[in-house]
């Protein structure tokens, strides 16, 4: 953001910036979604050893047991580094631009579920992970 001298501040796309600046921009966007994906993969590794946490235990020692575990409590760690990335990377650009990045999120997620977990991933979700991956392509391009 470029600060006005009023108080406002601008922020300029990242197209006009040039190389440098976007390559940084992805770079930090780039983290903040493989730590929110590994986040996730240590959050169900973590209720899977706890064995899963239902909406009525919120408020039950369940609930306390599960947060201590190692995987979730890394987990939510991984959150909150992601979360004060995705600070900077916010007052890089403009959310619309920014925020559908997000969504490679679901194909790294779903790769890695697949790996950690052995999930089976139907064609029609690879077919619905190339469509995000296209999507965000097209993003980059405007």
């Amino acid at each position: 953001m470029v600060d006005l001298g009023t108080g406002a501040s601008k922020r300029i796309s990242l197209k006009k910036i040039g190389g440098k600046k976007m390559l940084s921009f992805l770079g930090i966007v780039m983290v903040c979604v493989m730590l929110g994906s590994f986040g996730q993969i240590h959050l169900k590794k973590g209720l899977n050893e706890v064995g899963g946490l239902e909406f009525k235990q919120i408020l039950s020692t369940h609930f306390f047991t599960t947060f201590s575990n190692r995987n979730i409590f890394f987990g939510l760690l991984l959150y909150v580094i992601s979360t004060v990335l995705w600070l900077v990377a916010l007052s890089m650009a403009d959310v619309s631009f920014v925020y559908p990045f997000i969504s490679l999120a679901y194909v790294i997620t779903a790769i890695l579920s697949r790996f950690y977990f052995n999930e089976a991933i139907s064609t029609t979700r690879w077919v619905a992970i190339l469509i995000i991956v296209g999507g965000v392509f097209l993003l980059m391009r405007s």
